[in-house]
């Protein structure tokens, strides 16, 4: 799957171009210049200011609005099930006859959520956004612990879901090389 998540369409054209704050750290005056920048940026940079901005713009449109400052983990937990509508995972209530299929054979009515992988994925980038944009790390919302308790019950119902466990991988340790003894010349 690539790494560009379903979080792309959630950008400022569904809310609204016009009211995305420029948090691209250069002046809004030199439309070229930022421009450039922008276009020489990473994937993964262009994917964090464009959840960044999504985020914002879900905080200016909360009623009532919300400042970036009194925003909570409860805030982020939020917004994380609001983008559960936006979603393209099945996953299976305990009462579908597919619940613990990883490949079903017929289509039911559970509902599409967001991938695991994928809120993951955007919590770290969001948490490194807010950082990047005056946070303070101990303040920062996105490394709240309900946050980490919510990812690991949507991994954990995901994974039953589908039948298939998340293991954690094993890191590969380099193998030595033996070298021959040395010859006694």
């Amino acid at each position: 799957m690539d790494s560009i998540t379903e979080f792309e369409g959630l950008n400022a054209q569904q809310f609204g171009a016009s009211s995305v704050p420029n948090l691209g750290g250069g002046s809004s005056s030199s439309s070229s210049s930022s421009s450039s920048s922008s276009s020489s940026n990473s994937r993964y940079e262009n994917q964090k200011r464009r959840d960044w901005n999504t985020f914002c713009q879900y905080l200016k449109n909360h009623r009532p609005p919300l400042a970036l400052s009194r925003c909570s983990g409860a805030h982020v937990l939020e917004f994380l099930r609001y983008l559960d509508q936006f979603g393209k995972t099945k996953v299976h209530t305990p009462i579908c006859p597919f619940y613990g299929h990883p490949n079903p054979p017929a289509p039911c009515p559970c509902p599409l959520r967001q991938a695991w992988g994928s809120l993951d994925a955007l919590i770290g980038r969001l948490r490194a956004a807010f950082e990047e944009n005056g946070g303070m790390p101990e303040a920062n919302p996105f490394g709240a612990r309900a946050i980490r308790l919510y990812l690991r019950e949507v991994r954990d119902v995901q994974s039953k879901a589908r039948g298939i466990s998340y293991e954690k991988k094993k890191r590969k340790r380099p193998q030595q090389q033996i070298l021959p003894p040395p010859t006694g010349a």
